[in-house]
Formats: C-alpha cells, structure tokens, sequence
C-alpha cells in the first residue's frame, strides 16, 4: 500500500475560504456554554456532579464570511499555520478533491469518490491528531491532543453522568457530528422526568392491582364464570384461572395511565420545541445558521452518471443535468417498489397471527395441563420473539434496495440524496416495526363475532385477546420488540467494530509481512497506516433511525408500557458512550461536514408526536378497560362490584343447545348476539373521549408552540451584534 499525504499552500486555502463561504473569527469572546440543568442546580445552591472541567476548551467568537481582500481585519491572519482549524483545512482538501477532473471531459470522470468506488483508490480519509490511549507517564491534560482529550473525557464509560464536551466535538469531528450528540444528549436529559412519572404510575398501578375489587372477585369466583373456548378446538375454561394475568393487566390499565398518555403527548410538543431552541443556540454558536445548501455542489455520483449537460442560470457554468420528468417517473417506480416491499412485511404479520392462532390450537390440543393452562401466552409471547427476527432480516434486505433505488433516482445534491432516502426507509421501517403493535392494539379482539357465528379469516377463527386483555399483550409485544432491538443493537455496536478492527489490522499485518519478505514488522506504524487499519465511517443515519424508532415507541403507545422511556434512558446512557468510543477508537476520522441541525429527522419527530396523541386516545378508548369502568361506576355502583358479571355476555341459545352447555363470553351483546344498548352508549361515550382528548392536548400543544419562541432572545441579541461588527469591520470606507 502506497500513501500520499496532501496539504495546500496558504493562498489556495485563502481562495477556496472564499469560494466555500467559510465564516472566519472577527472578534473572540469567552465561552459561554449554558446548559439549563446547570442554571438550575446553580440558583438551587446544588452541587453539579454533572458538570466537568475539560481542558483547551474552544473560544467563541463573533464571526462572517471570509473576503480574502479583507483579510487585515480577521482575528489571527497574521499565524497562516493556525488561521484555517484543521477540519477547515479538511474541507477545503476535500472539495478540491471531490470536483478535480481526471478524465475526458465528455466523459464527466469527476472527484475522488468516483475514485474510490473504482478501486483506483483503497482509501482517502483526514488523519486523527495522534493516538487516543493516554501517555504512560502522567501528562499535563493542556498537553492532550483533540482525540485523547475527546477519548478521556467523552468516550470514557467512568464519564456516563457527565455533560458532553460538544464544542471539542464540533472542532474535531464537525457541525454535522454534533448536531447528532447534542441532539442525543438533550433527548436524553428529556427523558429523565417521563422515566420517572412513568414508573410512578407503574408503582401506582401495583398498589392498584392489589385493591382491585374486579380482580379480587374473578379470583374468588371459583367456578362461577365458565368462559366459551377461545379457539375452535379449546377447551372450556374458568374465569378464576386467569387470576394472575388478570392482576397483571391491572399494572398498565389504570387512571394514571390517561394522565401518563396525556404527559407523554404534551412531554413530546415541549421536548420538541425547546430542542428548536437548543438547535438556534448551536447553530449561531458554531457559525451555521445561515449556512444553506445553494452553494452544495452536485454530487459526484451524480456528475458522473448524468446523461446530458445544461447551462447553469445562476453561474453561467455548464453542469450534469438529469430530466426532471425521468426523475419524476423513476420516483414514482421506486414507490411502487416501496408499496410492494409493505405489502411482504403486512404478509409476514399476517403469518405471526397465523402461527399465533395455530400453536394455541396445537398446545391447546396437547393434553399437557401445563401447556392447555397457557397456550394463549405461550403462542402470544413466541409470536413476539419471531416477530422480532423477521423485523431484522427485513430491514437489513430492505436497506439495501433503498441505497440502489435513491442511486437510482439521480438526486443531484447530497441533502436530496440523503433525504429521499431516510425518508423511503422510515416509511418502511415505521410498517415493518409498528405494523405488529398497531395489530394487537386497534385490531386483534375487536372482529372476533360471538358463540355460533364466529367471524374467520382464510379460514380460521380471528384472534382473541388473550384471557388477561390486549393491553397486557401490547406491553408484552412492546417491550420484547423494543428491549430485544436494543439489546441486540448494542450487542452489534460492541461486538461488530472490534471484529471489523481486529481483521483489518490482521490483513493489514500479514499483507506488509509478505511485503517484507519474512521481516519483522515494524514496532511503531506511521500514522497514516494506523489510521487506515481503522473502519470507514458510514454516517449516522443507523444511529438517528434507531433513536426515532423509539421515540415512536415511548409516545405512540405508552399507555400501554409506562415503563418505556424508563427503558429507554438506560439505553440512551449506554447508547452516547457507544457511539463516542465508536467514534473515537474504531473509525477513520470523517471529512468535517457542515449542518444546520438534524435535517428531515425533526419533521419525522414532528409527525410522530402527532400520531402519538391519536394512538394514545384511541388505545384508552378501545383496549383500555378504563371507559367501561367509568361508565359502570356512574350508572351502577362506584365500588365496581358486580362489574365482572356486567362485562360479560351469555352465549345465544342456539349454541347452548348445540352444545348443551351454557357460557360466558368478554362482550356488550344480549342474549340473541346482537350488540345491547350499553354498547351503543359505551361506543358514544368513547368516540366523545378521543374527540376531547385530542382537541385538549393538540389545544395545550399550540398553546405551547405560541409560548415558546423558537429562537432565545439572547441568540437574537447576539446575531444583530454580529451583524453590527461584521459591517463595521467590512466597511469599504474603513479599509
């Protein structure tokens, strides 16, 4: 392996500082890093164990665009070694790289990435400051390179309490990069107070459970209640059997869980718009606020495959141009492809119920007591764990074809590029993850029919909620999809890196021995050869669709799993450190890009804060018992006695007397099968509930959005004091 290592002259540098619009210090100003924990604990008299010192921390200053006739005025012009930072000088290399021509001109052979993916080139990447492990003896932290003070003080599991350093991030890594951990971190501060009410209302629910007079009369009823089978070959069964379960649903379906739902929907609206606010402060704080993709160049991809050229109306410059109408019908082809791959992931659900509804009927069928007893469960518990396997088989086939489709498309920019492409996988994602939850939530229980006219589905019987209710299923299907995604996520981003690490450096190793014919290799490698032994850096969309996938968890369905952002936030501790050390140890340092904010993924966040209100008031309406609850404590008795018997149905007396047996069956129906009054009243009374708690939280929300201005008026301030000293600084007349 051969290696060159570029670098430009200072009056190259100057050029594309211009070219680039880079924003270059005027003035410095000391740091003023504010984090609302630390005022809080500051004006509480608190010790702030969170807080830390972490050395050659970067100054702030008050910045403009870079005019290389004006450069007398920019603070440091005279050091040209340390005008430009290095993920600067980064940039300006690449950009020269990515739009040098190598080729025929007809031919379009563009940029260093048509390079790489020509194999022309194994590799071109930035060079890390030096190692990360700190030196034996003990050093001066002043005296730490960018990566060791980052590897010490971020990527340290001893550090998992402690604030992030962002802006050494930002200096290091780039804006883009820490917009992805600012963002992180600040989702999961916020997730603090939901973990916290959301176990208060699953203690509530303990002490519930106990006191529940419906629970305590299904466990004393003995052989009161004989239930009609749940599947064409169950047997009949006792209501008592199901005590157990039934105290368990109790857990998640209870009165503080619509008082959870509610702060969870209005929880997501605050986090969101104060996450505006963080996002402004950052963005004027690290000089891209106004950074725009106008001047983003067309991607070299896209330079090199476009079929014709076209006249630039703004530059004048002739570039690669593909048709706006075969963009528009390729799009339209690749949906369709979107739509097919749905429809296979809808499919597979339908098989999981399927496989349900069978091994209940074969355990069921055993004989085994222990097996008869809880075959619901069982069935209702592996269908969870297989469907969890087929989720991630699909989604590593399904990323695939939407890496070829968008390449397929011809985005011009790489914002499109990237864009178009989470937006396909989300929508798949959001099917392949949710379409279970939404199933056993909305739909399983609600299309079953009554004793003698059961209602099938290519040919057999539609699902039963099991004894103990839906809700109790959704929370078990929750946190099996959600627990094991995350354990097995983890798992990977430990294991997979060290793995990749270990048999690059083996290649690497054994390729220079050959080369050496028999030589030892050398103690101590150059740079630039350990950097390469390193793994490419692939970007974070893999981790930001992770973090989405659960934000939709712990807001779509909450009032099933209170428990959720508990779970969530010890995942999001390890989740920072993870993806840090990742970061820092395991990857090639990344080319420096520059971002405004977390792009298509807020908008994302946005639409799912939405659906969450929506989800949660219908789940309370139609698979929490708390409607019929309420509805019996007003009409019959507050106490609730007496309310097993009324939620039950007889089975019609055609069916008794072709089976010359009576049961009961969990419906509001009279004794022909048809639905009773107090159907019809329950089903106003539930349609009037989704219809006000919708309008009182999406009400409270824009109250809310109003409230809350979007930019800090400190951030405002210091803008049009920017403004102020860039003109003055610039004046013509000045010079």
């Amino acid at each position: 392996v051969h290696y060159l290592l570029l670098s430009a002259p200072w009056s190259v540098l100057c050029y594309y500082a211009e070219e680039l619009q880079l924003r270059l210090p005027l003035q410095a100003l000391p740091n003023q890093t504010s984090i609302w924990s630390a005022r809080l604990l500051g004006r509480l008299g608190i010790h702030n164990v969170m807080a830390q010192e972490v050395p050659n921390l970067p100054l702030d200053h008050y910045t403009c665009q870079f005019k290389v006739n004006k450069l007398q005025w920019f603070l440091g012009s005279d050091k040209q070694d340390t005008f430009f930072s290095t993920t600067q000088r980064h940039q300006i290399l690449y950009e020269i790289l990515a739009t040098t021509q190598y080729g025929h001109s007809k031919e379009r052979e563009v940029g260093v990435d048509w390079l790489l993916s020509e194999n022309v080139f194994s590799a071109a990447f930035p060079l890390h400051d030096g190692p990360f492990k700190l030196p034996l003896e003990e050093a001066a932290p002043s005296s730490l390179n960018q990566r060791q003070i980052l590897f010490q003080y971020w990527a340290n599991w001893r550090k998992w309490y402690k604030y992030q350093p962002l802006d050494h991030i930002r200096k290091y890594f780039g804006e883009k990069v820490a917009f992805y951990f600012a963002w992180l971190g600040f989702y999961t501060g916020w997730l603090l107070p939901a973990a916290v009410v959301g176990t208060l209302v699953f203690v509530a629910g303990i002490f519930l459970m106990f006191n529940d007079v419906p629970a305590q009369e299904i466990c004393e009823s003995e052989e009161q209640y004989r239930m009609c089978p749940l599947c064409k070959s169950c047997p009949y069964w006792q209501l008592s059997s199901i005590c157990t379960t039934f105290k368990a649903g109790r857990l998640f379906d209870h009165g503080g869980t619509i008082f959870f739902s509610m702060f969870m929907s209005l929880w997501a609206v605050m986090f969101l718009e104060h996450w505006k606010r963080m996002n402004a402060s950052l963005a004027h704080r690290w000089d891209c606020s106004d950074f725009e993709d106008i001047e983003e160049r067309p991607r070299p991809q896209f330079t090199a495959t476009a079929p014709m050229t076209i006249i630039n109306p703004i530059t004048g410059a002739e570039e690669p141009y593909f048709p706006k109408r075969s963009r528009h019908q390729r799009i339209l082809a690749g949906s369709m492809v979107v739509i097919m791959m749905i429809a296979i992931v809808v499919m597979f659900v339908v098989s999981v119920i399927l496989y349900r509804v069978v091994v209940a009927i074969l355990l069921a069928s055993s004989g085994y007591f222990r097996f008869v007893a809880s075959a619901s469960r069982i069935a209702s518990v592996t269908g969870s764990v297989v469907n969890l396997f087929f989720i991630l088989i699909l989604s590593k086939i399904y990323i695939s074809l939407a890496h070829f489709l968008t390449k397929w498309e011809m985005h011009r920019t790489q914002t499109k590029y990237e864009d178009a492409f989470i937006f396909k996988v989300f929508v798949f994602q959001f099917v392949n993850f949710y379409s279970s939850p939404f199933y056993v939530a909305f739909f399983k229980g609600k299309f079953v029919g009554y004793p003698g006219n059961y209602v099938n589905f290519l040919g057999v019987r539609n699902e039963e909620c099991s004894p103990g209710g839906c809700l109790i299923e959704l929370a078990q299907e929750l946190l099996v999809i959600m627990v094991g995604k995350q354990i097995i996520n983890n798992m990977q981003e430990v294991v997979i890196p060290k793995l990749k690490c270990w048999w690059q450096k083996h290649r690497f190793d054994s390729s220079k021995k050959v080369a050496k014919e028999g030589e030892s290799v050398q103690a101590e490698k150059a740079p630039w050869e350990q950097n390469y032994q390193l793994l490419v850096f692939e970007g974070l969309f893999d981790e930001y669709l992770e973090m989405v996938m659960q934000f939709g968890f712990i807001t779509i369905f909450v009032a099933a799993c209170p428990l959720a952002p508990l779970f969530a936030l010890l995942n999001n501790w390890v989740e920072i450190r993870l993806d840090a050390q990742k970061l820092v140890c395991d990857y090639r340092r990344p080319v420096a890009e520059r971002a405004q904010g977390i792009g298509i993924w807020f908008h994302i966040l946005e639409v799912i804060a939405h659906l969450a209100v929506i989800s949660n008031a219908f789940l309370i309406a139609f698979t929490s018992d708390f409607l019929p609850r309420t509805y019996y404590k007003h009409i019959y008795d507050s106490s609730l006695r007496g309310y097993v018997n009324f939620s039950l149905a007889h089975a019609p007396w055609d069916f008794v007397q072709q089976n010359n047996t009576t049961c009961r069956y969990r419906a509001f129906r009279d004794p022909d099968g048809t639905f009773s009054s107090t159907y019809w009243q329950l089903l106003a009374i539930r349609l009037a509930f989704i219809i006000a708690f919708e309008h009182v939280v999406f009400f409270i929300a824009r109250l809310i959005e109003l409230l809350v201005p979007d930019i800090p008026q400190s951030v405002e301030i210091k803008v049009k004091r920017e403004r102020y000293l860039a003109k003055e600084a610039l004046a013509e007349n000045k010079v």
